[in-house]
């Protein structure tokens, strides 16, 4: 067993007073007034991120994109073909070299112009073509 298993194991035998005061030393903040589970989790995560290294900054940006938004939206990148049926006719984008976005053999401004001019009503491009998302709940 490393140290470091040693230490998270400890942590199930703290009170919340305890966890609060270990959670001030390795922070140096006050510990957040939170349920004993929670607090245990967060001085857990902070005890491994100090020996294995913390999240990259793109999944620290991409968590905390989550918790501001209900939906997120994958990209568009070049070369990609979106199909989507309407009417019982199948209706494929490409997105170009340059990031144009190309249906019927003419380039357009949005994806939701395209969905636009498929559908006759006022559409999301990305939700019409299953880009967007709804985040699911933790």
């Amino acid at each position: 067993m490393t140290m470091l298993d040693e230490q998270l194991a400890a942590l199930e035998k703290l009170g919340k007073s305890e966890l609060g005061d270990r959670w001030a030393k390795l922070t140096g903040q006050p510990p957040p007034n939170v349920s004993a589970a929670l607090l245990r989790l967060a001085v857990g995560y902070e005890l491994q991120a100090r020996t294995l290294g913390k999240l990259s900054r793109k999944t620290s940006k991409a968590l905390e994109a989550g918790t501001s938004s209900k939906a997120t939206t994958r990209g568009i990148r070049p070369g990609m073909r979106l199909a989507r049926e309407h009417g019982g006719k199948v209706h494929v984008v490409t997105i170009g070299d340059a990031g144009e976005i190309i249906w019927n053999s003419r380039q357009w401004n949005s994806l939701s112009e395209v969905a636009r001019a498929i559908t006759g009503t006022r559409w999301s491009g990305p939700a019409f073509f299953g880009l967007r998302q709804t985040a699911k709940a933790a």
